[in-house]
């Protein structure tokens, strides 16, 4: 065995002597509530009905961009998409990237600059982190959601100043303290930058997203909204000035050096954005409340969330995976998330819920977890 083959296997037993190798499964268990879906677009017959519609009226319709943006692959209908969604967002100006990871890429590593600082919660997605790390800027975390450490981490920073959250963590389905957060950043100059994958289409009317319910548009300096979560298609779009947007078009390596996506995702994320027009929004809503009134009923340890994301905490991967399987061996698809991914001691079954989850559903998965817990 070559030395770098020895290397893999060292990482991966590793991995399995603490329980959290990963792997890839096709089986999945009938009851979703696993998935991002959370508004059940990406199973909406309706939508797929109008994504097909519209793409029958294109007249030169490719299977794929053939080049990236700055190359061939830049349309009038990509173009419109883009200020369609800043207007519904109420924002300037925007620009389409191939996914949340490539956004969030592109833009932390193009924008902040040496002598600059970026100042995130230390529960940041990774793509950010990523993002962060291929600048040249000073990095600092602050405690999650923690004001106070912000503020101090704020008294430090030199040069430009990004402070970057989460408006809805991934992991906990916590929100952040938005509007602290930005009257913080008006008082040290710094810009926020907000990561809003896990509220659009959740929170805010139509699904516009915590920044649009708190009024917060004018105080951010960018907003990244992802469309594979509740819209149920796929890409991400960057919303704030257009001179951002133009930068980020000339600096921002993970949108130049790409081929575009192909006009189908273009035409499926417009179709999610008139879609959301046509749904009762205050269905997941009430799903959430159902789901945590039965949690607080049976005495549930479980994490503090008023999102689609619920966390149920167990004490060790070990304690966690076995949770996971007994529940998908009764058919509910929830899946654990362990260490490293969270923190150790912190190991949950990550549950997310869907207009589509019935209520019959939440309160047997609910009785499991009683069991279980």
């Amino acid at each position: 065995m070559s030395k770098i083959e020895q290397f893999l296997n060292g990482k991966l037993q590793e991995r399995k002597n603490n329980l959290s190798i990963r792997n890839l499964s096709i089986n999945i268990p009938p009851f979703d509530f696993c998935s991002n879906d959370y508004l059940g677009f990406a199973k909406s017959g309706e939508l797929k009905k109008l994504i097909d519609d519209t793409i029958a009226t294109l007249p030169h319709y490719l299977n794929g961009a053939g080049g990236s943006r700055l190359l061939s692959g830049n349309t009038a209908f990509t173009e419109e998409t883009e200020q369609l969604i800043a207007e519904f967002h109420l924002a300037e100006s925007g620009l389409i990237f191939n996914s949340g990871y490539d956004a969030n890429v592109g833009l932390l590593s193009s924008i902040p600059q040496r002598g600059d600082t970026i100042i995130t919660d230390e529960l940041i997605h990774a793509s950010i982190i990523d993002g962060c790390r291929l600048s040249h800027a000073m990095r600092y975390k602050f405690l999650h959601n923690d004001i106070n450490e912000l503020e101090t981490k704020l008294k430090l920073a030199k040069g430009n100043i990004f402070v970057v959250v989460e408006s809805v963590y991934s992991m906990d389905g916590d929100i952040a303290p938005l509007i602290e957060i930005s009257n913080l950043c008006e008082r040290y100059q710094a810009n926020l930058i907000v990561d809003e994958a896990h509220a659009t289409g959740v929170f805010g009317a139509n699904g516009r997203g915590l920044i649009n319910q708190l009024n917060l548009t004018s105080k951010v300096f960018a907003r990244i909204v992802t469309f594979g979560k509740a819209l149920g298609v796929h890409g991400a779009i960057i919303l704030g000035s257009k001179n951002l947007r133009h930068y980020l078009i000339n600096f921002a390596r993970s949108f130049i050096y790409t081929t575009a996506a192909p006009i189908h995702n273009i035409v499926a994320i417009r179709s999610a954005y008139q879609h959301l027009n046509k749904i009762d929004h205050q269905l997941i809503h009430q799903k959430i409340e159902l789901f945590r009134k039965l949690l607080k009923e049976q005495n549930i340890n479980a994490l503090d969330s008023e999102s689609a994301i619920q966390g149920i905490l167990f004490s060790s991967n070990e304690a966690t995976k076995l949770a996971a399987t007994a529940l998908q061996s009764k058919g509910f698809d929830v899946r654990a998330i362990l260490s490293p991914t969270v923190a150790l001691g912190k190991e949950r079954l990550r549950i997310c819920l869907h207009n589509f989850n019935t209520d019959e559903e939440i309160i047997s998965l609910v009785n499991h977890l009683k069991e279980l817990n």
